[in-house]
């Protein structure tokens, strides 16, 4: 187990490593600068802000240093924010973003477990069909174009939601109902084909024998053995839906830090995309992480068969 558990913590160093390193190089190929005014900015001017913040030097060096100011926990100054540091930044609006994927994702696992349930029972019926076309839209159709639906028909059209921001309880219907929908769909999908196996397994016909109802089997069997492997999926779901945040913070003036991301790839602000690209990634990574390690410890095969 400590062998399995080293291999993925070495994996998830260096997937870490490369993200950042092509995150970082990628930078260098965004046209304009990042600073404001740029355009009313002589070539000298420019030239000695460059040379202030160190991008006039070669990329290589300016890499080198950015990964030891990181690992000594500084994530340099914003170029947007008269100098703000970007741990401050973020450590302000990550919150906000933790906070409507809190919320998305109890939406969406609400509805998902309940589309799923029914699916399941119900196999083969308009209720099964049914679910699985909603499941299959959330997957196929993106979650801003379900942003830009319900802000026209809720809040534009009958004005029944604010259209934006982040002012209060009721502003936050629409933003985090948009962004469950990829939870509903997926959810709802992995809940159906998992009761629909619990349902032919020999236990179930074994508590049927026995006089349970309908309901006591599905509510103390099926139910709870079909939720096991679907608890699985929900830290990386709960990371998809942060990182997905982006656009529906951006569409609906949210103040989270996928909002910033996108403004900061606006402006060219580097140290914002890679302050924000660090956080994203370190907390896929982890997730990922911790979920390999719980397959390895539940399943020793898993383990065993990672050793080799």
């Amino acid at each position: 187990m400590i062998r399995y558990t080293f291999e993925r913590l070495c994996y998830m160093v260096v997937t870490f490593f490369v993200i950042v390193t092509l995150t970082f190089l990628s930078m260098q190929l965004l046209p304009g600068t990042p600073y404001r005014n740029a355009a009313k900015m002589t070539k000298e001017q420019i030239a000695v802000l460059n040379e202030t913040y160190g991008l006039n030097q070669p990329v290589p060096i300016q890499f080198v240093k950015y990964i030891t100011n990181m690992f000594h926990g500084n994530l340099g100054y914003s170029f947007q924010y008269d100098g703000r540091s970007v741990t401050q930044i973020l450590s302000e609006k990550f919150p906000i973003s933790i906070e409507l994927g809190i919320e998305a994702i109890i939406i969406g696992v609400v509805i998902g477990l309940l589309l799923g349930i029914i699916a399941g029972i119900k196999r083969n019926t308009i209720w099964d069909y049914t679910s699985m076309i909603i499941a299959v839209l959330g997957i196929s159709i993106p979650s801003f174009i379900f942003a830009a639906l319900l802000q026209y028909w809720f809040a534009v059209k009958y004005q029944i939601f604010p259209v934006a921001y982040w002012d209060g309880p009721i502003n936050r219907i629409l933003p985090a109902f948009s962004l469950s929908t990829i939870v509903i769909a997926t959810v709802g999908r992995f809940m159906r084909t998992e009761m629909v196996e619990v349902l032919q397994s020999d236990y179930i016909t074994t508590a049927e024998a026995k006089g349970l109802t309908t309901m006591q089997v599905i509510f103390k069997h099926s139910i709870r053995n079909a939720l096991i492997p679907v608890i699985t999926i929900l830290g990386p779901l709960f990371v998809n839906i942060i990182t997905g945040s982006l656009v529906i913070e951006k569409i609906f003036a949210i103040p989270g830090i996928g909002e910033q991301f996108v403004t900061s790839i606006y402006t060219n602000d580097y140290p914002m995309i890679m302050g924000t690209t660090i956080i994203y990634s370190s907390m896929f990574i982890f997730i990922v992480f911790i979920v390999d390690v719980l397959y390895g410890v539940i399943d020793p095969r898993i383990r065993l068969a990672g050793g080799k």
